[in-house]
């Protein structure tokens, strides 16, 4: 009977399609655990995660097993075996399936049970649900594999103590949103205490699309101890040292690594989130418009932290409404990041797009129209840049505009991706203050204030007419973010915030702004995922809806 095991808990980065990619990758990570008896990989980890409607393609899940069987040929050597996620078809069913590779073949399988199927999960239009799974048996210790979330409900657990087994590995595609690290080691423990044995806790790191994965591994003993924590956003394969006593399978104390306070989770979320997209979307780098706003002087400041200065194109846009303030902050915040600024001015489009509408237009006073002219004029010159020189355009809109509607539609929501898409303004403003304080330990981007800080305390503009705040056609921040968290992230009514003491009037128009600007969110660019309700795969309304609370 074995009574000593050396598990490592590999915290990749996988690419999604990438196959030969992660493959590759798996080997460097066994290779890096010489001694193991186990190398543990996230859930999916052959073909990343989440894959979509990728594997509906019979093409790739073929793939993906001829990378499963070069995984296992591997194993020959005597080496640390495999625990590899992967998409595993048997007859007209597909699995979301964690293969053990051991001395040369695959040695056992277990399917998901439970597939996800809220918020931005969709595994039920993608696999079917595996059976109640038994232990796999691997060099005389019973392993209970429980993907993912088959460890957030207690079945799964409760089927794999009650069928012999002594220890829990959970496999991971978890993203990260505010707040999740704590309910995930929670949950740890709940199945922890229900079935009397350790968990290992093992998530995958970085960035896909929207969502972005912080790692944030862990082991707990069988007493609900904290063996081992791995840090966040970090690429790394971990040793962990097991013996088996008179209660059991026990893990010996190692490192842990001490988690992101908040904002700082915030901040690297969109850093990793935005250099994984660029990268692996094979941009040189980024283009903004540079506005000596705060949102744009935010946006900015992350993306030189991803990608490095050298990478990061600012241009400054100014229309005769633009205040010398405006200018000057535009400047310093590109002088402090130590990034390239140059400056196109838009007034001469402006003039053009006047004359050329001036027959239609007669007789009509200016208002929003001329305003949103001047916004898409700035989104087609910084895509033209784009266009040429081949940087991606970022957007610069945070998600209490977007919430109502406050931005332009192929104006100012031109790009191809949103660093702030899911950061409310009042975030915006707590995390750049936090940014201007520290150095993000990810970060690219110099040490010290990166943004002036009257950037911070102005009141915001968008500066498309004179004396222009934002506060002329919002609730103040602080007011419009409580109704919104309210309206979206706890899908309340109306009804219910006006009870709560909220102004009547305030919500009901800023409940009637949220439905009626769909149509705008269906065609904005993708950002990362923060908190618990973004727009797109988390919150998904009609465009066309005349369900109102208030």
């Amino acid at each position: 009977m074995t009574n000593r095991l050396i598990i490592a808990l590999a915290q990749l980065n996988a690419r999604v399609g990438g196959l030969v990619a992660n493959a590759d990758a798996i080997l460097l990570a066994r290779a890096a655990a010489a001694g193991a008896d186990l190398l543990v990989t996230p859930e999916l980890s052959v073909v990343g995660y989440p894959p979509e409607d990728l594997v509906l393609k019979p093409a790739l899940v073929a793939a993906a097993r001829a990378q499963v069987d070069r995984l296992a040929a591997a194993t020959a050597d005597g080496g640390p075996a495999l625990l590899v996620g992967a998409p595993w078809a048997e007859g007209d069913a597909l699995y979301n399936a964690m293969l053990l590779l051991d001395g040369g073949r695959i040695t056992g399988i277990t399917r998901k049970h439970d597939l996800p199927n809220y918020g931005t999960f969709d595994e039920k239009r993608l696999f079917t649900p595996g059976p109640l799974p038994g232990p796999l048996a691997f060099r005389g210790v019973r392993i209970g594999v429980p993907v993912c979330e088959d460890m957030w409900w207690p079945d799964v657990c409760e089927c794999l103590a009650e069928t012999g087994a002594e220890l829990l590995i959970v496999p991971n595609g978890s993203p990260y949103e505010v707040g999740k690290d704590d309910r995930r080691l929670s949950l740890a423990v709940t199945r922890v205490t229900e079935t009397g044995l350790p968990l290992v806790y093992l998530n995958r790191v970085g960035g896909q699309d929207e969502l972005v994965f912080d790692g944030a591994s862990f082991v707990l003993n069988a007493d609900r101890s904290l063996a081992h924590q791995l840090p966040e956003w970090d690429e790394v394969v971990c040793l962990t040292e097991w013996t088996r006593g008179d209660r059991g399978w026990h893990c010996a104390a190692g490192s842990v690594a001490k988690a992101d306070a908040h904002p700082a989770d915030v901040y690297h979320a969109m850093l990793v989130g935005l250099r994984d997209y660029v990268n692996r979307n094979g941009f040189p780098g980024v283009v903004l418009g540079l506005s000596g706003g705060i949102d744009s002087a935010l946006s900015a400041a992350v993306a030189v932290d991803a990608l490095g200065a050298d990478r990061v194109w600012c241009v400054m846009l100014p229309s005769p409404f633009t205040s010398q303030d405006s200018l000057d902050d535009a400047a310093e915040c590109a002088h402090l990041l130590g990034c390239r600024l140059d400056t196109v001015r838009i007034e001469p489009a402006m003039q053009a797009f006047d004359a050329m509408l001036a027959p239609l237009f007669a007789g009509r006073p200016r208002d929003l129209a001329e305003e949103n002219i001047q916004s898409r004029i700035r989104g087609l010159a910084l895509m033209g840049l784009s266009n040429k020189f081949g940087p991606m355009l970022l957007t610069t809109g945070n998600k209490s505009e977007m919430s109502v509607g406050y931005a332009t539609i192929y104006g100012d929501m031109a790009g191809g991706y949103s660093v702030l898409k899911d950061l409310y303004k009042t975030t915006v403003f707590e995390v750049s203050a936090w940014r201007n304080a520290n150095r993000p330990r990810l970060g690219l981007g110099p040490a010290g204030p990166v943004m002036p800080n009257r950037v911070i305390t102005k009141p915001p503009s968008a500066e498309l007419r004179e004396n222009q705040t934002d506060q002329d056609s919002l609730p103040p921040y602080d007011v419009l973010d409580s109704i919104l968290h309210g309206l979206v992230e706890q899908e309340k009514s109306a009804t219910d915030l006006i009870a709560a003491g909220m102004d009547a009037a305030t919500v009901a128009r800023v409940e009637r702004l949220l439905y009626v600007a769909e149509y705008k969110r269906r065609q904005a660019p993708p950002g990362v995922k923060i908190g618990r309700r973004n727009f797109g795969r988390d919150r998904r309304y009609p465009i066309s809806n005349d369900f109102r609370t208030a």
